[in-house]
């Protein structure tokens, strides 16, 4: 085997099966760069990053994820659905059939890397490419080792990408040729059919959902962090379309990192080291930091272009997909916490787009709400954005990442409930960023400037000294006055002109509220859960 670059010198793939290929191990970004445009697999844009298209799968595959069923894993996952079983030998397989194909290629790209900014929680992780731009897509997400480290390093997980490789799901017990398999006791996860890049990120994602809550008590997070002037640390929790992104990336405030953390009893720390921002629609007037971030060194994934040198990208441009993506180094953001670590979270917002209409759009939680919530992890799709949508719609995503969560979803928001009993000064919020005066169709989404105010109220305390009162349907306290917001938009059902038609609305979304609810019900007994299955009775 041949090899170029820096790596651990007593590493050695022959012993995994790659004796013939060639490969290229830590390169820095300018070299995986130049390895993509000679291999005729991306191209820079005006602004100097690398665009390229990765096939027919433009985002995950959740159906096709995986998790090997055996004695450590079989008592431990929430088997079902989104946690779906393989057997050994089928992963035993696909493993060899995919380092085997991997060995015929003319190279392999080995990059070393490893998650979690705090030190005592760091994961060693190796992954095996076979396109150099998912290589850079590594170098920018995750956290690099000093050059220095190259050397001695080890891997805790090992990753190995075979796009190209097909599996039989007749002989390999897949539902179809592509597939993610993660492998908790073989400390591997093989990845083949996909060359979307996401699958690399939330793999690890998952093994971190599964290791630090089992083996620290610590809360791994689907949110976004950033740190005030003062020190003060904020969550933002959200699923797709509720503004997580634009509302944590604040020019007043220190962003700590845009999608995944963990709580631990020392604070809050960043797993990754870049972000993976959407780039649909993206302007530099909505969000300048995303948009100056995109230079040499990121990695635009599926992007349209506006002029027939394919260089100026048309970032409205939808014709591939509307998950268009651009993966950076956080580096490429000035305002950051350089240590990508914080205190204590003081204020944790949840955001929904309701597109019912009928949440207010900034209340206050108590634990137990926030434990449901948390639970609920609640969006509401919007009426002609998707195929067959002709209504509001309700998505429900436990813990605000459901698809990435091994263990059972109380699990996590036990270890929530925990942390916010140790600390009664913690004020969690529930922000609606969708829709007042009536549903989707008939009111108006809430204004971003709104929003921001309500935001920086809680942040700076202002809040906090305002007079709240109770809203019917789901027993929130909203504040009655926020600066730079208008009173009577704070009640959203003084927004409705119809209020038999806000008393509808609010009962069936409270009803959709209760019926996810419905499979934990058994797990758990918290008193607001309780409070609303009297009421529902009643």
């Amino acid at each position: 085997m041949q090899y170029f670059g820096t790596k651990n010198p007593h590493v050695d793939l022959v012993e995994l099966g790659l004796a013939n290929t060639t490969t290229y191990w830590n390169l820095a970004p300018s070299e995986l760069i130049q390895k993509s445009i000679q291999l005729e697999e991306g191209q820079l844009n005006e602004t100097g990053a690398l665009v390229i298209k990765t096939g027919k799968f433009t985002g995950r595959s959740p159906k096709d994820r995986f998790i090997v069923k055996d004695s450590f894993t079989a008592e431990q996952v929430d088997w079902g659905d989104i946690n779906q079983a393989i057997a050994p030998e089928h992963f035993d397989t696909l493993y060899k059939e995919v380092v085997q194909y991997l060995d015929q290629l003319p190279a392999v790209y080995v990059q070393d890397a490893y998650a979690c900014t705090d030190a005592t929680h760091r994961l060693n992780i190796r992954v095996h490419t076979e396109k150099p731009w998912q290589a850079l897509f590594v170098n920018n997400m995750f956290l690099n080792p000093e050059w220095s480290e190259l050397k001695s390093i080890g891997s805790d997980w090992q990753i190995f990408v075979a796009s190209g490789y097909h599996a039989n799901p007749e002989i390999h017990g897949t539902r179809q040729s592509n597939f993610t398999i993660l492998n908790f006791t073989k400390r591997k996860i093989i990845i083949g059919g996909s060359a979307y890049t996401g699958e690399i990120k939330k793999s690890i994602f998952a093994v971190l959902n599964f290791l630090l809550p089992l083996e620290k008590q610590i809360l791994p997070m689907h949110c976004s962090a950033n740190v005030g002037k003062i020190g003060d640390t904020a969550l933002f929790f959200g699923l797709s379309g509720t503004g997580k992104t634009t509302l944590s990336t604040d020019k007043n405030r220190q962003l700590i990192g845009d999608d995944e953390h963990a709580w631990s009893d020392e604070g809050v720390f960043n797993f990754e080291g870049g972000c993976y921002a959407k780039t649909i629609d993206l302007s530099p007037e909505e969000e300048p930091q995303i948009y100056d971030a995109i230079k040499f060194g990121a990695l635009l994934e599926n992007v349209g272009f506006k002029d027939e040198h394919q260089t100026i990208v048309d970032y409205a441009d939808s014709t591939i997909t509307q998950n268009t993506r651009v993966s950076y180094p956080i580096q490429h953001i000035d305002n950051i916490v350089e240590q990508e670590r914080s205190a204590t979270p003081n204020n944790i917002f949840f955001l929904t787009c309701d597109a019912f209409g009928v949440l207010p759009p900034i209340s206050k939680l108590t634990r137990e709400q926030a434990m449901f919530h948390f639970l609920s992890g609640y969006t509401a799709k919007v009426a002609g954005t998707e195929a067959g949508v002709e209504e509001p719609e309700a998505t429900f995503s436990a813990c605000f990442g459901l698809p990435f969560l091994p263990l059972h979803p109380i699990v996590y928001m036990n270890l929530l409930g925990e942390k916010l009993k140790a600390d009664a000064s913690i004020n969690v919020w529930l922000v609606n960023t969708g829709w007042t005066g009536g549903a989707y169709g008939t009111g108006s989404r809430m204004k971003l400037s709104y929003t921001r105010a309500m935001i920086q109220a809680a942040l700076n305390g202002t809040l906090a000294s305002t007079i709240f009162k109770k809203e019917a349907f789901f027993d929130l306290s909203i504040p009655t006055v926020c600066p730079g917001v208008p009173s009577e938009l704070l009640d959203p059902q003084k927004t409705w002109k119809d209020q038999l038609a806000y008393d509808q609305q609010a009962a069936h979304l409270k009803t959709l509220f209760q019926q996810n609810f419905a499979p934990f019900e058994a797990h758990t007994d918290i008193p607001v859960l309780r409070t609303q299955k009297k009421k529902q009775a009643a």
